[in-house]
């Protein structure tokens, strides 16, 4: 298609649009309008020449796609009460237009929200922020801007007020999301956990929707905190190769975070990344609170291993725990999570692939408090009172499980490695130097 010809066969469709609209033709207008608005699209893309003509041709773009929307609803509406919608710019009075809109914007704002309330966070996902270990930086700006306001509103008035948004950005597994459950749990807030999924639609101009309705009813239920997890997916930097739709959805959060005329209080934007240098800079500024969230140290690995124990039986001593915290340099807390799994595994192993039993003493599994004699645990064939047997001739009820052994926890550390690589952690070093502060 020769230069132009887009943009000239655009301008053509939507002279006749608004020819049929004036003529009340409004299923033939709306037809057109959406047409145009496809090849207006395109033009932008690919023969605009600067950024002022994609504005100029983008902002009337937006204006055929809002008379689109009006004349699309007025149908709906017609087709039930079998009238005429209104012409356009057309008077009458003032009430009567305000009923309409309000009665036609209705139906598909239930819609769009009865969407969005899946993401709302009905139960606490009872995690505290004792159950995270270290962090103490960033667990204190979170409770800064959630827990603080709701309990000493006082505290926050005049020019003292409470963060509007917080970036969470750090290496996979380190406990970013799982900060955000502690808030979910600690906070008396409604908690909105939003993915992409949640907010991208095919269809044309739903997806800003989307997200001014997500804003809306945060706003309602206020105070309330939307938790936006990979924040990256929708938000990285603009671009003249994507798409107009990735490019209205992030115009839109912009707007609705710090956009005129948009009340942002009692909301809490909470975000969270692993690849905080993609995000649209226009983006990260709106994040007043950008908060690195490192690998664990030392000691915070040191008490991983014993949290993700829990009760479990085991045999491991205080100096095993410090050598398991030394020897895992490197580990997220999630890759810690992995090795403790598989270790607690190993038990189960011995069990199933145990060639001789022998009987023990330990309490019933039916009631701790009862003590027997005649439970049985796998063992080597040499040992003392060793009996020749499998897992399947013991009784499900007399089977006295190993315990969780410093070897066991070895051998998952052999087979388990660290899945954060240098040059990720480079970088994210190199952001927080620019614009984030240590969590």
């Amino acid at each position: 298609m020769a230069s132009g010809s887009t943009l000239s066969k655009a301008i053509e469709l939507v002279t006749k649009a608004t020819e049929e609209d004036k003529n009340k033709n409004y299923e033939e207008a709306l037809r057109l309008y959406e047409h145009a608005v496809e090849y207006f699209l395109h033009a932008i893309k690919y023969e605009a020449q600067n950024d002022k003509a994609k504005e100029t041709i983008r902002s009337k773009c937006m204006q055929y796609l809002d008379r689109a929307e009006s004349i699309k609803g007025f149908l709906k509406k017609a087709s039930k009460d079998n009238k005429k919608p209104v012409k356009a710019g057309e008077g009458g009075n003032k009430k009567d237009k305000d009923d309409d809109s309000d009665s036609d914007s209705d139906p598909e704002t239930k819609k769009l929200q009865s969407k969005l309330e899946g993401a709302i966070v009905t139960e606490k996902p009872n995690v505290n922020w004792s159950d995270i270990i270290g962090l103490e930086g960033a667990k204190e700006a979170l409770k800064e801007a959630v827990i603080l306001p709701i309990k000493f509103p006082h505290l926050f008035t005049g020019k003292r007020t409470p963060w509007k948004g917080i970036l969470l950005f750090g290496p996979p597994g380190t406990g970013k999301s799982y900060l955000a459950k502690a808030v979910a749990t600690e906070a008396d807030s409604k908690f909105f956990s939003i993915s992409s999924s949640d907010l991208v639609s095919k269809w044309l101009g739903e997806s800003e929707k989307l997200v001014r309705n997500l804003f809306e009813l945060a706003r309602t239920h206020r105070p309330s905190i939307i938790f936006i997890d990979e924040i990256d997916s929708l938000c990285s930097t603009r671009s003249d190769n994507e798409s107009e739709s990735a490019r209205r959805i992030k115009t839109e959060f912009l707007v609705q975070m710090q956009g005129v005329g948009n009340n942002t209080e009692g909301i809490l934007v909470l975000g969270a990344t692993n690849i905080p240098w993609v995000l649209d800079a226009a983006i990260r500024r709106r994040f007043e609170k950008r908060i690195y969230i490192p690998l664990p140290e030392e000691n915070a690995r040191t008490g991983m291993f014993k949290l993700n124990l829990g009760t479990t039986g085991h045999s491991l001593t205080e100096e095993d725990f410090r050598l398991l915290g030394k020897n895992t340099e490197g580990y997220s807390g999630a890759d810690i999570s992995i090795v403790v799994r598989d270790a607690l595994m190993q038990p189960v192993r011995k069990v199933q692939t145990a060639t001789h039993f022998r009987r023990v003493r330990g309490p019933s599994l039916k009631d701790p408090n009862v003590i027997l004699d005649d439970l049985l645990t796998p063992c080597s064939a040499g040992a003392p009172g060793a009996v020749e047997m499998t897992w399947i001739d013991v009784p499900g009820d007399k089977l006295f499980e190993p315990p969780v052994s410093m070897s066991d926890m070895l051998k998952s550390l052999e087979t388990s490695k660290p899945t954060v690589n240098e040059q990720d952690l480079k970088k994210l070093t190199q952001f927080t130097n620019d614009f984030g502060q240590e969590g």
